[in-house]
């Protein structure tokens, strides 16, 4: 009797170029069914985020002064508030792309990191749309200047970007095994408010505190975002390589954690 093949999160036998349209068609499919395929159908990608998006800003500007340490808060918020509807959306959107996609999994070439990817894949795209958006129409307002390092804001943004996944990744997995996780994770997102850095710069925390907090990932790669954004003359603090490391960790996690995925769907 042949001893049946061990699971693996992705398929081994097609290619990385199969891979990548595996992942563009499941973005296609994600598209429609969450959107359709009348109205703004799409749009809806960069559109969700940027009303959210424009309406803090506004509502910032209404209630806060203009400048706060020194700071303009137009960039300060729009850049805070997009990196963290970036890790909620990766997040929230992640936890039900397995239960949702259940029926996909028959098909043998579709594995179970093809939903995670394509589902963080969208998100990034339509944030990333939404988020250039946002910067033309401030800077149309005069709220904001052009970046002053386009390479440190995209580092920045990819940073982000990957720590998301990670966390999504860990997240998912373990909602997967505890039901009562699915309760607790949109509870757990409030926490990245304080744990980004998205409605302050580290500048402004007590230097007493402020090594403590820096042990925290996330506010690193806002940092990198506002340093592009404002330059020299306005004080960040973040450290790259540290910020990868941790995601390079967490992202390691997130992929064991959800190896045995389609055994225990299967097994259901």
């Amino acid at each position: 009797m042949s001893a049946t093949p061990p699971s693996s999160a992705l398929p081994r036998q097609i290619g990385p170029l199969r891979h990548l349209s595996i992942v563009r068609a499941l973005m296609l499919r994600e598209l429609i069914t969450r959107y359709g395929r009348e109205g703004l159908g799409f749009l809806w990608v960069i559109g969700e985020p940027l009303v959210f998006c424009l309406g803090v800003v506004l509502m910032w500007n209404l209630i806060r002064p203009e400048y706060e340490h020194g700071i303009r808060l137009g960039p300060m918020v729009m850049t805070g508030y997009m990196a963290l509807l970036l890790l909620r959306h990766q997040i929230s959107f992640s936890l039900s792309a397995l239960q949702a996609n259940t029926g996909l999994l028959h098909h043998r070439t579709i594995a179970v990191l093809h939903l995670y990817a394509a589902r963080n894949a969208l998100e990034f795209l339509g944030t990333t749309a939404a988020f250039m958006v946002v910067y033309l129409l401030l800077g149309f307002l005069g709220e904001v200047s052009p970046p002053h390092d386009w390479s440190l804001v995209f580092g920045g943004w990819l940073l982000l970007a990957f720590l998301g996944l990670g966390l999504a990744l860990i997240f998912s997995a373990l909602a997967q095994r505890f039901a009562f996780m699915e309760r607790i994770v949109p509870l757990l997102t409030y926490a990245l408010i304080p744990m980004s850095g998205a409605f302050f710069m580290a500048s402004w925390v007590p230097p007493v505190w402020r090594d403590a907090y820096l042990l925290i990932p996330l506010p690193h790669a806002v940092e990198m975002i506002r340093a592009g954004v404002f330059g020299p003359f306005v004080e960040t603090h973040y450290d790259g390589l540290y910020a990868l490391g941790w995601g390079l960790v967490l992202n390691l996690l997130g992929l064991l954690l959800i190896a045995g995925a389609r055994d225990r769907i299967e097994a259901e």
